[in-house]
């Protein structure tokens, strides 16, 4: 019976497998990205994996994936040509957004680009009412007159967002089903099935996203499945998507906008799992690729989540600057800050890293491709951190020369520093850069950074992760099994679940439980299929959320619901205990309303995978007492160390920093001033000594 499993995680740089062998042991590999043909490193990636392990694809009884194509094509604007139908009047939803400044004081701001240019917005005359009734009926004749001009233009995706659909999407369906008639190569989707909420603007561009990467995801997740047909694969494909949950490949082709955050959720997931094996309450989760560093808070084993979240934010920490999209989503911060971030001086000769990266075309100077400018990469490689002959499982020879030389040419000779110098300067401003996107998001959400765990992994985290916990106060760093894989792993411990959000407006004085239970009937007839679709026999489970307020406010509060008739009595309790959990107090006797309700369908978490007990040491990893030339900041110069195959370390290890512990897809650098043991379940935990501690304070 094939029961093993893999997991795929497309990055910017990276393409990382991990491999469920499900007979106990983890295997993973790390391939470049191939950006053109995202496919052909997941195959490359998977065939390499499977023959180390002397298994075929018929052994393989379900693949997972997440990928970040849908965030990058958003970003880079490298979708599909959009087109937007409105209601007649709302022509420009996309560039009225919320009608104010992100930063009022900055005369040169810059709002992000409207997906959908002006001259292919076109509006129809149609109008319902927030609470469904239909004031104007839609004018289909109107409907069928855009289509020459849509056809014309060559559009490849189509929004349709009328006024109120969320409320009542039947005018929104028929104009789909003409315009599909008569458009039928074009991919349509409508706000009221991909975000049917209210909130003008958000349910306009979710919309208008869906349709704009809807083309390139549904090419890319069909020759995805037709290169492991031809492979030999017969298992099930699931999709990751940003809420933490599994889904099918029908699904993720209707609804890609719900791909964006697919990959970091994986990580996040991941940490959680971490957390609770760990017995850690309080945890902050960092993970930082080739391409960008993600952050996000995790308590009781529960990520963050949010219901929108931004998208290429023109200002990295500018709540606004970006495009939001109303979806479930584990909330986390994300910026520019991984391996393949440039290094450059700006025009006052400063040292700057990203937002822009250099991938895995042409990558780091160091990988000999072709890059040119100076990398995080390339400063770790000079700083020792990584091992040249060793880089990837030792699939990759790095030029150690060649770095040095990059960083020298644009940082080190402006500047008149030694390229050592230089390379330390790179590290520190991107360590600098990520431990300020924490602090942010830490006081954004009201809690003490310093008292938390940072749970690291990537490729590149646990190069850093030491140094940013110093820089944030934190005494205690785990480094999970896997580490250099670890959205990939995420993806084994996720769930198959959907979560299906609707807008309906009520008061609570006017609340008939009896409506909302046949809303909630809706819910699940339209979340349990897809669920079930993927979950074979597996127990089913519910769970319900409604968004309340206080009437006049402009932000709802989250509050979970049981499964059953509701109470008003009940319901009004929950809220304002939800609310004082977040205010520290309530409003008495103020009235209170309800926007949107929602249902997750889910299976039940999966069982941790198994400790990697069969995982071969990194190429050039040397026993206990091989040492390596690293440049230790606290002693702020180079220092010989120990270096560590972490294969090789067992439970009872008790290790001093500064040292350095290799493995396939990730170098772990254990600063001065931390101790490193080694968790049951093969987690790396560093602790920093309090002498230490005293020192710095």
């Amino acid at each position: 019976m094939a029961n093993a499993r893999l997991a795929i995680d497309i990055g910017g740089t990276f393409t990382d497998v991990a491999l469920d062998t499900g007979a106990g042991t983890i295997g993973a590999t790390k391939v470049l990205t191939t950006h053109k043909a995202p496919e052909e490193g997941v195959i490359d990636g998977v065939l390499r994996l499977l023959g180390s392990h002397g298994l075929g694809p018929a052994d393989i009884g379900l693949v997972l994936h997440g990928t970040t194509l849908a965030t990058n094509a958003i970003i880079e604007r490298k979708g599909a040509k959009t087109a937007l139908v409105a209601t007649q009047g709302f022509r420009d939803v996309l560039e009225i957004g919320y009608e104010d400044r992100y930063d009022q004081y900055d005369l040169g701001i810059e709002k992000p680009r409207a997906l959908v240019p002006r001259d292919l917005r076109f509006t129809v005359p149609e109008r319902i009412t927030f609470d469904g009734e239909v004031l104007k009926p839609l004018d289909e004749a109107a409907v069928e007159a855009l289509v020459p001009a849509i056809a014309a233009a060559g559009v490849e995706g189509l929004a349709i967002a009328f006024i109120h659909a969320y409320a009542r999407g039947d005018h929104e369906a028929r104009a789909r089903d003409i315009l599909a008639r008569a458009l039928p190569d074009v991919s349509i989707s409508i706000s009221s099935e991909v975000s049917p909420e209210a909130r003008e603007y958000e349910r306009t561009v979710t919309t208008a996203v869906n349709a704009y990467v809807q083309p390139l995801m549904a090419g890319y997740l069909g020759r995805l499945e037709q290169r492991l047909q031809a492979e030999g694969f017969a298992a099930p494909v699931l999709l990751m998507t940003s809420g933490g949950g599994l889904t099918t490949l029908q699904t993720a082709r209707r609804f890609p906008v719900r791909l964006v955050e697919s990959g970091p959720a994986g990580g996040a997931i991941l940490a959680a799992e971490v957390a609770k094996a760990c017995g850690e309450a309080r945890v902050l989760s960092f993970d930082m690729g080739g391409t960008t560093a993600k952050i996000c808070l995790i308590d009781d084993g529960t990520p963050q989540t949010a219901r929108v979240f931004e998208v290429d934010r023109q200002s990295r920490f500018a709540k606004g600057s970006g495009l939001p999209l109303r979806i479930p989503v584990i909330e986390m911060i994300e910026i520019g800050a991984g391996g393949g971030s440039i290094a450059r001086l700006d025009a006052l000769g400063r040292i700057t890293v990203g937002p822009d990266s250099a991938g895995s075309e042409p990558g780091p100077v160091a990988y000999g491709r072709g890059g040119t400018e100076p990398t995080v990469t390339d400063a770790d490689l000079t700083l020792g951190r990584l091992d040249p002959d060793g880089f990837a499982g030792g699939t990759m020879q790095l030029d150690a020369a060649a770095a040095k030389d990059a960083i020298d040419r644009a940082i080190g000779a402006p500047l008149k520093l030694e390229a050592e110098t230089a390379a330390f300067g790179i590290s520190e401003i991107v360590d600098e850069n990520m431990a300020n996107a924490a602090r942010v998001h830490a006081v954004e959400n009201g809690v003490d950074v310093a008292s938390r765990t940072l749970v690291a992994f990537g490729g590149a985290a646990p190069l850093h992760a030491g140094r940013l916990a110093a820089k944030l106060g934190i005494d205690r760093v785990i480094i999970p099994a896997n580490a250099g894989v670890g959205s990939a792993i995420g993806f084994l411990h996720a769930p198959i679940a959907f979560e299906v959000v609707r807008g309906l407006y009520v008061r609570l004085a006017d609340l008939d439980p009896a409506s909302i239970e046949t809303l909630f009937a809706e819910m699940n007839a339209a979340a349990r299929p897809i669920v079930s679709a993927a979950a074979g026999g597996s127990e089913l489970t519910e769970a319900r959320l409604a968004y309340l307020r206080y009437v006049g406010q402009g932000h709802e509060v989250p509050v979970a619901l049981p499964t059953g008739p509701l109470d008003q009595e009940d319901l009004r309790g929950r809220f304002e205990a939800a609310y004082r959990a977040l205010f520290g107090r309530i409003i008495p006797e103020a009235p209170v309303e309800a926007l949107s309700w929602s249902l997750a369908v889910s299976t039940p978490a999966r069982p941790a995978v198994a400790r990697p007990g069969t995982a071969a040491p990194a190429a050039g990893a040397g026993e206990a007492g091989t040492l390596r030339r690293l440049f230790v900041p606290e002693a702020a110069r180079f220092d010989k160390v120990p270096v560590h195959a972490r294969s090789a370390l067992g439970p009872a290890t008790r290790l001093a920093g500064p040292l350095v512990i290799t493995e396939a897809a990730t170098t772990t650098v254990v600063p001065d001033g931390f101790d490193v043991t080694v968790h049951e379940e093969g987690h790396l935990v560093l602790t920093r000594r309090m002498a230490m501690r005293e020192a710095a304070e």
